[in-house]
């Protein structure tokens, strides 16, 4: 374990015991504060650090999302976290690592706050219509395989106000139980559902059922009018995930398979 310079508002050593005999043991590193997880663990990841490797912080002042955007970051109110996998995968499957990150974040939610993620393709949590955390893949490949996937989350936990002007309206565990989350029970149970979901890449019958729970976990997959932003940028209904894990969106002109990009609902006309 390696920690930052100020005081942790996580038990180190709680975390230790509680993932002793997992991937992640004896692989936490923490930061009191950090520009990037996913930064942190990228460099890691060129340098050699093993599958499992994991890097948290209280606060980062340069965090990231897709696309280029920023992601608030502010001490001790979120989850802040980079895993390094080095998954026996397919470039051609590189698409259900976000994926299964997202199933294993929901159900964390779940077992920690007893609140329902809702899935939106193909990195946001959202409660309602809501973002409370999205999830962030840098890879690397090599030829066909998979060379090192970076798997930044965040979560918004504590936060009560928020950067006005933003795309979809955010909201907090806090907000949403209306009690006080525990990061450190949410972490814990974040990264063992996240080893689950790892292994099941792996299994060539679990990583197929991927983009199917993924619909089951989402009222986005199926039925709702989008458009779809960036290099495919599209207005159609959405008709599921292909076996990659690519968004298919039904449009005036034909189904669209988007491989990358977001979406946002769309008027209905």
């Amino acid at each position: 374990m390696s920690q930052g310079m100020g005081p942790s508002r996580f038990d180190l050593g709680a975390h230790e015991d509680a993932l002793g005999g997992t991937i992640f043991a004896g692989k936490l590193h923490y930061s009191a504060t950090t520009g990037s997880t996913n930064t942190d663990a990228l460099e890691a990841a060129r340098n050699g650090a093993p599958h499992g490797s994991v890097y948290f912080a209280d606060e980062q002042v340069a965090g990231r999302g897709r696309g280029g955007h920023t992601w608030q970051s502010a001490a001790g109110d979120g989850l802040y976290v980079s895993v390094l996998l080095r998954p026996n995968l397919t470039a051609a499957h590189l698409g259900l690592v976000p994926l299964a990150a997202g199933l294993a974040a929901a159900h964390a939610i779940d077992a920690v706050s007893g609140l329902r993620i809702d899935l939106r393709w193909p990195n946001d949590l959202l409660l309602g219509e809501r973002k409370t955390g999205g999830i962030l893949v840098e890879s690397r490949t090599e030829g066909d395989a998979v060379a090192f996937a970076v798997v930044g989350i965040g979560i918004n936990v504590h936060q009560r106000a928020f950067e006005p002007g933003v795309a979809t309206p955010a909201t907090s565990l806090d907000i949403e139980a209306r009690r006080r989350i525990d990061r450190q029970l949410l972490l814990i149970s974040l990264l063992k559902s996240l080893e689950h979901e790892t292994l099941g890449l792996r299994d060539a019958a679990m990583a197929a059922a991927i983009p199917g729970r993924v619909e089951r976990a989402s009222t986005w997959a199926r039925g709702r009018k989008v458009e779809v932003h960036g290099p495919q940028a599209c207005v159609g209904v959405t008709a599921g995930l292909d076996e990659h894990g690519f968004l298919q969106v039904r449009t005036a002109d034909g189904l669209v398979t988007v491989q990358t990009g977001g979406i946002r609902a769309a008027e209905m006309n």
